[in-house]
């Protein structure tokens, strides 16, 4: 993906895009893998104002997955705190200060406590795969996004990132490619086809 391209895209749709509570939410959905996290930063450093809020630090505890069943599915929609997501969103768009979790994936925990959203904030972009998803209950969400952008890489792209990612975290190569076959790539496809209106699709080589 053509980093820079993208984000001047981003930038320049966020621009044109009125506040219209407290502040003004973005959501950066795409599969996992698609690059939502490197270029929600890129973004942010180039708005006056803005913080990147990461879907991610609500991923429910594995003390909480593996007695249903979901520990191996983690990272599918339903291996997330919704409802608590959904209220801190409504929280960041009218109130001065917000304080959010945070995912370490070095340790698979969401840390409390470890952002922190400001009265200086005027836009937040919030990145994630679900964020624009038209399934319940995350279909909900649409009420509140000013602006919501997709990112579009092909399902082979997003494997070779996926199996380098898992790689990176000391998985042999057997090892990386069973985790993205088995849970991250399934994940990609329930995005990808359940995906709900967007005002900026962007591809994988930055063009809209």
């Amino acid at each position: 993906m053509d980093v820079q391209k993208s984000a001047t895209l981003v930038a320049d749709r966020i621009a044109e895009t009125p506040i219209r509570g407290r502040r003004r939410l973005v959501a950066l959905a795409g599969a996992p893998g698609s690059g939502k996290s490197t270029l929600a930063h890129v973004v942010a450093a180039r708005v006056p104002n803005a913080a990147v809020m990461p879907m991610d630090g609500f991923h429910l505890d594995d003390r909480l997955l593996r007695p249903a069943g979901l520990l191996l599915r983690k990272g599918a929609p339903e291996t997330f705190d919704f409802g608590g997501f959904r209220a801190c969103l409504a929280r960041v768009a009218e109130e001065d200060e917000v304080i959010l979790p945070v995912f370490d994936r070095t340790r698979e925990i969401a840390i409390a406590g470890a952002e922190r959203i400001g009265p200086e904030t005027e836009t937040v972009i919030v990145e994630g795969n679900y964020l624009c998803l038209a399934q319940d209950p995350w279909s909900a969400l649409s009420d509140l996004w000013d602006l919501t952008v997709y990112l579009s890489v092909p399902m082979e792209e997003l494997e070779r990132r996926l199996i380098e990612r898992w790689v990176s975290y000391e998985y042999d190569h057997a090892g990386a490619r069973e985790k993205a076959m088995g849970n991250d790539i399934p994940n990609a496809h329930r995005v990808a086809e359940h995906l709900g209106p967007v005002d900026l699709t962007i591809d994988w080589e930055g063009h809209p």
